[in-house]
C-alpha cells in the first residue's frame, strides 16, 4: 500500500495505490476517481512527483524501457490535467459548522432494559449505567414534537426505536408511530421508522406490525451458534441462537412480500472469533442477504477486545470476504457498500453522521444526547425535552467536527469515506472528540480497499 500527497500553500493533492485481488488500483482522493492500471503505470507512480520533471529510478529502468516509462508518464500527466489524478482539494465551502443544521433523526431509547445478557454490550444490561426504565408514551410524543419543531424545512424524518430491547415496550412503539403519522399531513412530513431487536419477543402480531410500519428492521445475531451464544446469552444463560433464528427467518421471508422490505442482520465480531468471514457466510446460508458484522468496540482491558496484533488476521478476513461475496447469491455486506458513481453529498463526506446536530438520542427520562453511544455519559448530555438543547457549547463542538478539524484525518486517504469517524469512539479511545480510534481507522481503510477492489472486479467482468 502506498499513499502520496503533494502539498502547496495548504492544498493537499493525494493519491492512494495498492494491489488487491490481482488488480493494480490507484485512487485519487479528492476527486474519488478510481483507476485500474498496468504494472508499468503502477510502478512509475512510486517515483512520480507532481510539478517536477520525472527522472526514472534505476530499479524502474531495470524492468521497463525508457520509451515505455516516458509513455506512462505522459498518460499520468494527462490524468492530472483532466483532474482525475492529484486533483484539487476544493471543499472549504462545505466545512461550516453543523450547529445550526435542522434536525432530521432521533433515536428513541424506549427501553433501558433487556432480556438478553450480551457480554460485550456497551449499554451494560440495557440500562446505560443508570436505572432500568421504559419510556412513557407521553415522553415519546414529546420527542416526536421536538423532532418536528426542530426539523424546519426537512420533510423526510427518521425515528429509530432502540434499547436495550425496544420490544419490551411495544405499546409505546405503536402509540409513537400512530402519533407521528397523525402529524405527517398537517406538517408536511414523512416519517421513516427503524427498529433494532434481538428477536426474543417476536411473534405473529409484532411481525405483522413491523412489516406494516417499519421502514427498516435491524436484527441482532453474531453468526454461528457457538459464536453467537458465546456472547449473546439469555437471562438464564441459555442459547439465544436457537430462540431467534427461526423467528428471523420467518420475518425475513414475510417481509419480502411487505410494504417495506429493508432488513439487516447485524452482528459483532470480537477477538474470540477473528474468523468472522465464516459467520457472514453462515448468515448467508441461513437465508439472510443483508448482513453487517461489526468489530466490537471495547476497552483494551476486556479479553474480547480487538487488539493491534489482531489486525493482520482481520485484514485477511476482509479480503477473503471480498473474494467470496461475488460468488454468493445476492449477499450484501454492509461495510463493502460504496457508491463510486455518486455516493453521499460532499457535506456528509466531510462531517460524517451528524451526531449532536442532525441526529439526537432521547432517553426514557427525556434527556437528550448526541447519539446512543453517548447515553449515560453525563458531561455529554445536551439537554432535555422540556428545555431543549441547553448545552450549546457541546453542540457547537460536535457541529464543528470534520475531516479537517480532526488532526489524524487530514492526511488520511480514506477520509471522505468515513467523514471523520465516530465521535464517541474518538472520545473513548483518544480522550477527545477530535482524536482517532486508530484500530478502527485501520479496519475502515481495509474495508474501503476491499470495497473498491470489488467494484473494479465487477467492472472488469462486464
Amino acid at each position: 500500500m502506498y499513499t502520496d500527497a503533494w502539498k502547496n500553500e495548504g492544498i493537499c493533492k493525494m493519491i492512494h495505490k495498492y494491489r488487491l485481488g490481482g488488480y493494480n488500483i490507484v485512487m485519487d482522493v479528492n476527486s474519488g476517481a478510481i483507476h485500474c492500471v498496468d504494472d508499468l503505470a503502477f510502478d512509475t507512480l512510486d517515483g512520480y512527483t507532481l510539478g517536477e520533471a520525472f527522472s526514472p529510478p534505476a530499479e524502474l529502468l531495470e524492468r521497463y524501457t525508457a520509451a515505455e516509462i516516458e509513455e506512462a508518464v505522459g498518460e499520468i500527466g494527462q490524468l492530472v490535467r483532466e483532474g482525475l489524478l492529484f486533483s484539487d482539494e476544493d471543499y472549504e465551502w462545505a466545512t461550516a459548522a453543523k450547529g445550526g443544521a435542522p434536525l432530521k433523526a432521533i433515536c428513541l431509547h424506549v427501553a433501558h432494559d433487556c432480556n438478553l445478557r450480551c457480554g460485550y454490550c456497551f449499554a451494560g444490561e440495557g440500562e446505560y449505567k443508570g436505572a432500568r426504565a421504559l419510556m412513557s408514551a407521553e415522553t415519546a410524543r414529546r420527542a416526536i414534537d421536538f423532532l418536528v419543531e426542530n426539523s424546519r424545512g426537512r420533510r423526510e424524518l427518521e425515528v429509530d426505536f432502540f434499547g436495550g430491547e425496544p420490544l419490551l415496550n411495544f405499546d409505546t412503539v405503536k402509540q409513537t408511530v400512530a402519533y407521528a403519522r397523525s402529524l405527517e399531513e398537517p406538517y408536511d412530513k414523512n416519517f421513516r421508522f427503524t427498529i433494532t431487536t434481538n428477536g426474543m419477543m417476536l411473534n405473529d402480531e409484532i411481525e405483522t406490525y413491523i412489516n406494516e410500519e417499519m421502514y427498516n428492521v435491524v436484527l441482532s445475531l453474531d453468526g454461528r451458534k457457538s459464536v453467537n451464544d458465546g456472547m449473546r446469552k439469555t437471562l438464564g444463560g441459555g442459547s439465544s441462537y436457537d430462540a431467534v433464528v427461526p423467528k428471523f427467518q420467518k420475518l425475513v421471508k414475510s417481509r419480502a412480500e411487505s410494504k417495506y422490505r429493508s432488513v439487516y442482520l447485524r452482528g459483532t465480531f470480537t477477538h474470540d472469533n477473528l474468523d468472522f468471514a465464516r459467520d457472514v457466510i453462515h448468515m448467508c446460508d441461513l437465508g439472510f442477504r443483508n448482513v453487517s458484522v461489526e468489530p466490537v468496540v471495547a476497552e483494551a482491558s476486556e479479553s474480547f477486545a480487538i487488539r493491534e496484533e489482531d489486525l493482520p488476521r482481520i485484514f485477511d478476513e476482509y479480503e477473503a470476504l471480498a473474494g467470496q461475496l461475488p460468488e454468493r447469491d445476492g449477499l450484501n455486506f454492509f461495510h463493502f457498500n460504496i457508491d463510486l458513481s455518486g455516493g453521499p453529498c460532499v457535506i456528509k463526506r466531510l462531517t460524517g453522521c451528524g451526531a449532536g446536530t442532525e441526529y439526537l438520542a432521547v432517553t426514557p427520562e427525556g434527556h437528550i444526547y448526541p447519539c446512543h453511544q453517548f447515553v449515560g455519559r453525563e458531561p455529554y448530555m445536551l439537554g432535555n425535552l422540556d428545555e431543549g438543547v441547553a448545552n450549546t457549547q457541546l453542540r457547537d463542538r460536535l457541529g464543528a467536527l470534520n475531516v479537517y478539524t480532526k488532526p489524524d484525518c487530514v492526511d488520511c486517504w480514506a477520509k471522505f469515506h468515513c467523514g471523520g469517524g465516530c465521535a464517541a469512539n474518538s472520545l473513548t479511545f483518544g480522550g477527545d472528540l477530535r482524536a482517532a480510534y486508530k484500530i478502527g481507522c485501520d479496519m475502515h481503510r481495509k474495508r474501503v480497499e476491499c470495497a473498491i477492489m470489488m467494484k473494479v472486479a465487477e467492472e472488469a467482468a462486464q
